[in-house]
């Protein structure tokens, strides 16, 4: 820490912190005030200020900074659809962070990623499975996307009345979802209804509900502006609409883009100017020197600076930077923490909540006492397919083998090998992949799908044909031969599909006895998915994507409305919808019970078939009884779906407004509550301005959307006046 000279008034903890921030930026010179824009900020000795690195990780974890615990990519845990519990993990995930940094800096260590700013969530919605980046989203929807970001955002920051644990950074505003390889030209174009209704919601709801205290900004254009230096985004609807007070850092190198590959400037200077006038105030990468050009250019005053860097100091300033570590509460987090046996734990269960069984014939689960399996594929014993993109590092990692050996009897024997290469087009169950099936093997464990070698960010994905993306979703290589051969064999085949993004499962489904969607599933993933297939944890992951027949049901990538996107848009029978998964029990639903408060002196019920009125700003309480009325006990995902039967605009087919994962016990029945607020039920006019329109709303509850015949879902209807 520096050297605590009370002659500094920033250093004065009897100060508050904006009197703190003043005196401090005021006594530095404007070469020193432009140095601090940058993501490596450097040491101003004479003021007692520290070097600082902004650029941290934590997607899944802390990530690049060494050893941290690894949880499951950031679209597995969406698939658990459990707030409290992602509110859990990332409260473990901010303690390491903490931890992590307190060590470095008594160990002289201010370099990147030991930080306490850290560049998580990524909340962009998962619009087309092609997006290399999907696996860092949480999905396609953006209500589940919005509730789960407002939970990682307040579970960083902390609840501390003066310091903030960690800051949070939801990204990337607003507009952006690939593709990776244009995405430092490409300008998103989207209707005035799409971008309220899809494009939006969830980054207000981390602002205004998560408090996130940063905001990134995306490469591309949205709209015709840099979204790095958009007046319409940053100032008007950011800061203005939503009374965002924090600081905006650009993505990395993406002020650069702005004349380099935009062309919405010509000179660093510009684009320098640009981005500080509309309001980011941290520069990811090298052009905000330029801005002492640009003041002497007239383009950028230094008062226009000046409020950048203040408010870059009133986060470092709430996160403890100044004050001794004994008056930080978050200091005295051990570092014990890190990689601890609760944070394994709790990694554990995040694995097993995330994964979704899509099939189940009968097959599973197993019996730990089979006498012979075979755990095959490129997968099967693939570390690297457990970690994922933006990852830390664990000495605990579990491969699927492994967790398969460690859950059957020491009477048995388990096989294992690739079977076939991931991507190349190398001879199937030949060479170094050869595996013998054999007359006594009682099921063989098919491991199969993506890993971060084929699919992520732009220059980071070396295999990737999509330069980071994917140009096909099937199965790579030759993994369909695979499974077609190993199916030929006649045994019982459990595919295990590792995956941070959606993979066409038609051709591949009528060879499999059962499937299990596992994606990039963490450093305890192998103990979690071998815990399904034995029957130690009964499944409920739920898909927070669609899982299309095939890519001929996408619209161009390149296409940002919504129309045929997604369950909320798309017509089209996809394999598997948004919200499935199964379960080894079975769940039934009482009548959907839903009063209107909050209108006149007395609460008024509605009734299954017609209903009641809502108007003002009365809410919707609904209710509904949950049965498991099978023999095991078993999670259930409740989801509230709302559908605009009468709306005078385009509206989509229906959409989440509600979900809760609630535990049963066979034979067990719990009543699962909703509130509805009305701007829950609105729509949007071609110009984006939401509208409550009078008419019927149709109200779905249940384990699925309302058109999964499986869902067991029960509906209300609504009227608004």
């Amino acid at each position: 820490m520096p050297e605590m000279n009370m002659d500094h008034p920033w250093f004065d903890m009897d100060l508050d912190a904006v009197a703190r921030v003043d005196a401090l930026v005021g006594a530095m010179t404007l070469r020193e005030k432009i140095a601090q824009m940058l993501h490596q900020a450097p040491a101003i000795p004479r003021l007692g200020v520290p070097a600082y690195n902004w650029w941290n990780e934590c997607l899944h974890g802390v990530a690049r900074a060494g050893r941290a615990t690894v949880f499951p990519q950031a679209i597995g845990m969406a698939a658990a659809f459990n707030v409290p519990l992602m509110f859990e993990v990332f409260a473990a995930i901010s303690d390491e962070a903490r931890a992590k940094y307190h060590q470095a800096v008594r160990q002289g260590n201010r370099k990147i990623y030991f930080g306490l700013t850290y560049w998580t969530p990524n909340i962009n919605i998962f619009r087309d499975p092609r997006w290399g980046r999907g696996q860092e989203t949480y999905g396609e929807d953006p209500y589940l996307t919005a509730r789960l970001g407002v939970a990682v955002c307040q579970a960083m920051q902390g609840d501390d009345p003066k310091y903030l644990k960690l800051v949070a950074t939801p990204k990337h505003y607003a507009v952006h979802s690939g593709p990776e390889p244009l995405r430092h030209e490409f300008d998103a174009i989207c209707n005035e209804r799409d971008l309220r209704e899809t494009y939006l919601p969830h980054f207000k709801a981390c602002v205004q509900e998560g408090q996130a205290w940063s905001v990134m900004g995306a490469y591309n254009r949205t709209l015709g502006e840099p979204c790095c230096g958009s007046q319409r985004f940053l100032q008007q609807i950011l800061r203005e609409e939503w009374g965002f007070d924090g600081y905006v850092v650009s993505d990395c190198w993406a002020i650069k883009d702005f004349h380099k590959h935009h062309k919405v400037t010509g000179s660093p200077a510009e684009s320098a100017a640009l981005a500080v006038k509309n309001g980011c105030d941290l520069n990811c990468g090298d052009t905000y020197p330029a801005l002492l050009d640009a003041v002497k250019e007239g383009l950028v005053t230094e008062a226009e600076i000046d409020l950048c860097v203040k408010r870059l100091f009133a986060a470092r300033i709430r996160l403890g930077m100044f004050d001794p570590d004994e008056k930080v509460p978050y200091a005295s987090i051990s570092p014990e923490v890190v990689g601890s046996q609760k944070h394994l734990d709790l990694a554990l269960q995040m694995a097993r909540e995330s994964i979704v069984m899509l099939k189940n014939d009968g097959t599973l689960p197993l019996s730990n006492g089979v006498n012979l399996i075979g755990v095959v594929g490129p997968n099967a014993d693939n570390k690297v397919a457990m970690y994922a993109n933006y990852c830390g590092f664990s000495p605990n990692v579990v491969t699927v083998a492994d967790g398969v050996l460690d859950r059957i009897s020491v009477g048995s024997e388990v096989i294992t090998k690739s079977g076939c290469h991931l991507w190349r087009d190398d001879p199937v169950l030949e060479g170094a992949h050869t595996f013998h099936i054999r007359e006594k093997m009682d099921a063989i464990i098919a491991v199969l799908g993506n890993t971060t070698e084929l699919e992520g960010e732009e220059g980071g994905v070396a295999l990737s044909d999509g330069g980071g993306d994917r140009i096909g979703i099937g199965l790579p290589g030759r993994q369909l031969e695979l499974l077609q051969k190993l199916h030929a064999s006649g045994k019982p085949i459990i595919l295990v599909v590792l995956s941070g993004s959606p993979i066409d499962l038609t051709e591949a489904e009528p060879y499999c006895n059962a499937i299990l969607y596992g994606w990039y599933p963490g450093e305890q993933g192998g103990n979690a998915i071998a815990d399904v297939i034995f029957g130690n944890y009964n499944p409920a992951g739920r898909l927070p994507v669609t899982l299309v027949k095939s890519m001929d049901q996408l619209p161009a990538f390149e296409d940002y409305n919504m129309t045929g996107r997604t369950y909320r848009f798309m017509t089209e029978e996809p394999q598997y919808r948004f919200g499935f998964g199964l379960s080894y029990t079975r769940f039934a639903y009482g009548d959907i019970q839903c009063r209107v408060s909050g209108v006149g002196d007395s609460d008024r019920k509605i009734g299954t078939e017609k209903t009641d009125r809502l108007c003002g700003d009365a809410c919707v309480a609904v209710r509904v009884d949950v049965s498991n009325v099978g023999d095991r006990d078993g999670d259930e995902v409740v989801q509230l779906y709302v559908r605009d039967v009468e709306s005078s605009v385009p509206v989509p087919r229906h959409h989440l407004e509600g979900f809760a994962r609630v535990h049963l016990k066979a034979g067990e029945t719990k009543t699962v509550s909703f509130t509805l607020k009305p701007e829950q039920l609105m729509c949007y006019a071609d110009d984006g301005t939401p509208l409550l329109e009078p008419g019927d709303f149709e109200i779905w509850v249940g384990g699925g959307q309302p058109d999964d015949p499986a869902s067991g879902a029960v509906s209300a209807v609504l009227t608004v006046d």
